[in-house]
């Protein structure tokens, strides 16, 4: 039987970051196998290799406990770290549903640290009625937006609404209607709601609510990082190589950092951050 492990992502210390089930060697899952684990483990989501297509190549899913996501950052942070213990640090490369995304593992001061590549992202207008509508959810007024922040739908593997807080305080409040929240999501095909809130030039604070996937928040997310790089260069917010330093989980008592690289000429995203296993 297929070893089902426990990671933790964009963090070396274990009660930090975001947890991921991990399973290296799927070949034997089918697709209800793998929700009923995600499930049952209760993660956001949960990274299965179901495939073995070259060195260091893999196919890969990742469920969350409701149903398959397109790509999940952190699991592939985790997968990578995973690997990367077993088979030593290297380049991997991991064909996921949104397009191939390679990723590199090194060891830096006696941790592991992945760095994925997202796939071609794109950044899009949001509607003002679907806006009005995610803050009716979150219970936040239009005055609890930073307007040098606009909202926009932003892709790098999977659809995220970024929606930048005024403040800190706002962003630490967080107590929305799960159901309407969730609905409005599926209707948008959002992963999650990018929350932020800018420290500084190149330092924010995030947040992710992701009812669509049964789970009330999302500890520390990638995908929603790697797009969140999109949105910021697609903006002019920061120079073409820049890199951002992105805080999460803090407010959930499971604290993370993901390091989010823009480099001119390349549209992709780099996402990197630390992990380890939890048990």
């Amino acid at each position: 039987m297929s070893e089902i492990l426990h990671y933790t992502a964009f963090s070396a210390d274990p009660a930090g970051g975001n947890p991921a089930g991990v399973v290296l060697d799927a070949s034997g899952f089918d697709e209800a196998r793998m929700l009923a684990v995600a499930a049952e483990l209760g993660y956001s989501e949960s990274a299965f290799l179901t495939e073995r297509t070259g060195e260091g190549a893999y196919t890969i899913r990742y469920f969350s406990p409701k149903a398959e996501v397109s790509f999940c950052g952190h699991a592939t942070v985790a997968t990578a770290v995973a690997l990367a213990e077993r088979d030593g640090p290297g380049e991997l490369e991991f064909a996921t549903a949104a397009g191939t995304v390679p990723v590199s593992v090194a060891r830096e001061g006696g941790e592991l640290r992945a760095t994925l590549t997202s796939v071609e992202p794109y950044v899009e207008a949001a509607d003002p009625a679907d806006v009005a509508e995610a803050l009716a959810a979150l219970g936040w007024a239009a005055a609890d937006l930073d307007p040098a922040l606009p909202p926009r739908i932003a892709f790098a593997g999977a659809r995220h609404l970024v929606l930048a807080a005024a403040t800190r305080a706002r962003l630490a409040d967080l107590d929305y209607d799960f159901a309407r929240l969730g609905a409005l999501m599926h209707r948008l095909d959002l992963t999650t709601v990018q929350l932020v809130w800018r420290e500084a030039d190149r330092t924010f604070h995030v947040r992710d609510p992701f009812p669509v996937g049964g789970v009330v928040e999302d500890p520390a997310t990638g995908a929603a990082a790697a797009a969140f790089g999109a949105y910021a260069r697609d903006l002019a917010l920061v120079p073409a190589d820049a890199v951002l330093t992105l805080y999460q989980g803090a407010d959930m008592g499971r604290p993370g950092t993901l390091t989010v690289e823009l480099r001119a000429g390349d549209a992709r995203v780099r996402v990197s951050g630390t992990g380890t296993r939890i048990v």
